[in-house]
């Protein structure tokens, strides 16, 4: 037992400690016993070591009797637990943490601190660079915890969102700030329907969608918004064609940071688990954005969207939705998130192999 190079590993070996991505993204939980893939993944992440308990070892204890080694591998546990974290995820988690407590003090009626928000954002995004949008899962996520990250998610998304779309400068932050504010109005709607894992009644869907109009009174007033931002939290779900709530209004009248932000919105809820549903892969979530930019979401937004968050270099390795971890040989411009995978000397072409997708990039 103990820490040792990737290149020793053996399939049968069990890690003793969880196992982290550079980023500081969970990879593996400590338990995991190790087979071929666990070991193309760790060597796709360019893991160097990690803590396990051989299966000699194993074996060794249930033949005397003797304590696992994981007790012995508390203290080193304890020990990585506390490890530095990366610059993006330290700020990611103190935003979190300002983002629960901004939230609930908003049901008590407590004005909210957007210069201190403010604040915290420009620390976060100042660190942007190690924020992947299609590979950023955080780690530890609690069933009461979704809307916080998917706010902040949202956030961060919709920073560049407007960035690569050519905002200006100045509309950067406010409709950053418009994205972690846009769910606010779900604090006055009962938790126990936001997280009902059947079909909800009328009534109920009626009270889900007035989080829109409770949002925007909650914000209306705060001197710190702009307009734009404050709109955010009641027209994110408004669609081009009329279609969408709270007042079924069309393109020309949705403010341009909502049109952002609702992108953003729905990759986000789309790829985090609910208790209610699981996380659906980014690639399908980005297929069906790109179907709803025809009459339901910006056309320009979505294009530019999809063509930034695909942009990865051939070599990129990913696992497709049928196990198999390849790398990325050749990207087809027209159709961006089907590109060509290499697998075990197989060329996959998911243009024309539609039944499979990505379901996960594992490195970049």
């Amino acid at each position: 037992m103990g820490s040792v190079l990737v290149s020793k590993v053996k399939p049968g070996d069990k890690l003793l400690q969880d196992v982290q991505t550079p980023l500081g993204n969970l990879l593996f939980n400590k338990g995991v016993v190790v087979t071929a893939r666990e070991l193309d993944i760790l060597n796709a992440f360019l893991i160097k070591k990690v803590v396990v308990e051989t299966a000699a070892e194993r074996s060794h204890e249930r033949q005397t009797g003797r304590p696992n080694a994981e007790e012995a591998a508390k203290d080193k546990e304890n020990d990585a637990s506390e490890q530095e974290l990366s610059p993006f995820q330290r700020e990611y988690d103190a935003t979190l943490q300002l983002v629960k407590k901004v939230f609930n003090n908003a049901l008590s009626g407590e004005a909210l601190p957007v210069l201190d928000i403010r604040n915290q954002l420009e620390k976060l995004l100042s660190n942007i660079g190690e924020y992947n949008v299609l590979t950023y899962i955080p780690s530890g996520i609690k069933e009461n915890e979704y809307l916080y990250h998917n706010s902040l998610l949202s956030a961060l998304t919709s920073y560049l969102l407007a960035r690569w779309n050519g905002f200006p400068a100045k509309d950067w932050m406010q409709i950053t700030l418009a994205g972690l504010l846009h769910d606010i109005g779900n604090v006055k709607v009962d938790r126990s329907i936001l997280a009902k894992p059947t079909k909800l009644t009328s009534e109920e869907t009626e009270e889900v969608r007035r989080h829109t109009v409770y949002g925007y009174q909650l914000l209306k007033s705060n001197a710190a918004l702009n307009e734009g931002a404050k709109l955010v939290s009641l027209q994110h779900h408004e669609r081009e064609d009329g279609s969408g709530y709270p007042l079924g209004i069309s393109s020309d009248k949705i403010h341009p940071y909502a049109k952002i932000v609702a992108i953003a919105d729905i990759f986000q809820a789309s790829t985090l688990n609910k208790v209610y549903r699981k996380a659906t892969s980014p690639y399908l979530v980005l297929e069906q954005i790109q179907k709803d930019a025809f009459g339901k979401l910006e056309p320009t937004y979505v294009r530019t969207f999809i063509e930034k968050a695909t942009q990865f270099h051939n070599g990129t390795v990913v696992r497709i939705s049928d196990g198999r971890v390849g790398e990325i040989v050749f990207s087809d411009r027209d159709h961006p998130t089907r590109p060509w995978v290499s697998s075990e000397g197989t060329i996959i072409n998911l243009t024309t192999e539609r039944q499979l997708y990505i379901e996960e990039v594992l490195a970049t």
